[in-house]
């Protein structure tokens, strides 16, 4: 299929499936469409699943807007076990028995203590860049370097439920945030660790993943069912972020 049609651009809501990159969607969407300028708006881990915005040929210009917006999470976390990545694609670092006297009540006081404007220091297993190269790069070497804080902000974070070791949750927070660190921060705030199992972005400010396509799905599109798929930029950005 080949989309020469310069009319053709604007945002792709994609449901993003485990085990890939943010960047292997772009790919797929360039061969699907024939189209190299194509681009996202946040990325999400190869864990992750859910709401990834697409930015198909001139949409690519207000990216920058786009990956400003807050984002809302559910997913899972395990304590007691600690990861190298800080979720579950990572090896095991260490393991501590939880106490039976841990209670929800307890995990959902320390929770409370994530809420607000803060500081997070990027994990090492993340593509944040020191002097041009990848941190998980260093990573796999088995070196550490400091790395600066990033400021975010974590408007929501609830515990739904709690059935040791695991816990279901939902966390609404700023763009740059780590969802894997802050469980991972939260394990070592209770003194058993803990680590980030599956997590599902389900909105991105105005944009919500029901109803929207898997990848597959999209594949398997003909050329006038995608674009009846393109949200125009005008309806999704405002006119001072152009």
């Amino acid at each position: 299929m080949a989309l020469q049609d310069p009319s053709f651009e604007g945002i792709l809501l994609v449901d993003k499936p485990s085990g890939i990159t943010s960047h292997d969607i772009v790919d797929r969407l360039r061969r699907k469409l024939r189209m190299k300028k194509i681009g996202h708006a946040g990325t999400l881990d190869p864990l992750a699943t859910g709401l990834m915005i697409m930015l198909i040929g001139k949409a690519t210009k207000v990216s920058q807007f786009l990956i400003s917006l807050d984002k809302s999470y559910e997913g899972t976390f395990k304590l007691g076990v600690e990861t190298e990545s800080q979720d579950s694609d990572g090896e095991v670092v260490d393991e501590r028995e939880l106490p039976s006297e841990l209670s929800e009540k307890e995990i959902k006081e320390v929770m409370k203590e994530f809420l607000g404007d803060q500081y997070q220091t990027p994990p090492m297993f993340s593509a944040k860049k020191i002097d041009g190269v990848p941190l998980y790069k260093i990573a796999r070497k088995g070196k550490t370097v400091e790395r600066e804080p990033r400021f975010i902000r974590i408007n929501n974070l609830t515990l739904n439920k709690w059935t040791t070791p695991f816990g279901q949750f939902f966390m609404d927070c700023s763009k740059g945030t780590y969802v894997r660190t802050v469980f991972h921060d939260l394990g070592q705030k209770l003194g058993f660790g803990g680590h980030l199992t599956a997590l599902r972005r389900t909105k991105i400010d105005q944009f919500s993943i029901e109803g929207v396509n898997t990848l597959e799905e999209i594949e398997q599109m003909g050329t006038a069912e995608l674009q009846s798929l393109l949200i125009p930029v005008h309806k999704a950005v405002p006119a001072h972020a152009f």
